[in-house]
C-alpha cells in the first residue's frame, strides 16, 4: 500500500500532472474539540494522497463535496465544498479521519493492512477527549468505530449490523452507519444528498441529548 501511493505520486494523473503529490499516510483534520468522529475508508489516490487531507480535492462532486455539502447545512463545516488544503475549509465540533492512512490499490485495502492503520486512529482518537458521536462512513469505517470502542472498554456482542442511517446508543455513545460517499454509490443513487444529510441530522440530533 505504501509501495502503491508512493508510485501514484510519481506517476500522476494527467489532470494534476504539474502538482506536487503528498504520497504520504495522510492524518485526520478538524476541530480539537470535536465532538463527532467522522471515519471514512482509506484516502484517494489522486485526492487525500495528493493533497495531504482527507476527503479533499477528488473533483467537483466528488466524496469531499458530497460529504462536505450535508456536513456543512448542519453546521459542521464552514464551506460545502473541500476541494484544496487552502479553500478555507474548517470544522465545527467535527473531527474527520480514515481507518486506512494510505491511499489502497482499488480503493480496497486488505485486512492486514486495515490492522496496521488502526493504531493511528486510537492514538488520533485518543487526543479528542468530547467525541460522544461516531459516524462510519461505509462498512470498513463502521467495524474501525466499533474497535474503537472496544479499545475503550465498550464491547458489543455480536456487533450491530451496518445498514445505512442505523443509529446505536452505548456506554454514552452513539454510533451512526452511512454507505461511504465514493462516486460509485453517488452517481447510482445508491446514496443520496437527502440520505448524507439525514446522518448528519442525526448527529446533530445527538449531541442535544
Amino acid at each position: 500500500m505504501r509501495s502503491y501511493c508512493q508510485r501514484v505520486a510519481t506517476e500522476k494523473k494527467a489532470a494534476h500532472r504539474t502538482e506536487t503529490y503528498w504520497g504520504r499516510p495522510v492524518p485526520g483534520f478538524g476541530d480539537p474539540q470535536a465532538r463527532v468522529l467522522v471515519i471514512g475508508l482509506a484516502p484517494a489516490a489522486h485526492g487525500a494522497n495528493r493533497t495531504g487531507r482527507v476527503f479533499t480535492g477528488d473533483g467537483p462532486l466528488g466524496s469531499g463535496d458530497f460529504l462536505m455539502r450535508a456536513m456543512h447545512a448542519h453546521g459542521f463545516a464552514s464551506i460545502p465544498t473541500s476541494q484544496r488544503p487552502d479553500d478555507g475549509l474548517v470544522l465545527s465540533d467535527a473531527f474527520i479521519t480514515a481507518a486506512v492512512r494510505c491511499a489502497p490499490p482499488d480503493n480496497k485495502p486488505t485486512p492486514t493492512e486495515i490492522t496496521a492503520c488502526h493504531a493511528h486512529l486510537v492514538e488520533e482518537a485518543a487526543a479528542l477527549q468530547r467525541v460522544r458521536v461516531l459516524v462510519g462512513l461505509g462498512r470498513i469505517a463502521f467495524d474501525a468505530a466499533w474497535r474503537l470502542l472496544a479499545d475503550r472498554g465498550v464491547v458489543i456482542r455480536p456487533r450491530p449490523p451496518f445498514g445505512h442511517n442505523a443509529v446505536y446508543e452505548v456506554a454514552g455513545y452513539t454510533v451512526i452507519a452511512s454507505y461511504h460517499p465514493s462516486r460509485q454509490n453517488t452517481n447510482t443513487g445508491k446514496l443520496t444528498p437527502a440520505m448524507m444529510d439525514e446522518v448528519f441530522a442525526g448527529a446533530r440530533d445527538a449531541l442535544r441529548q
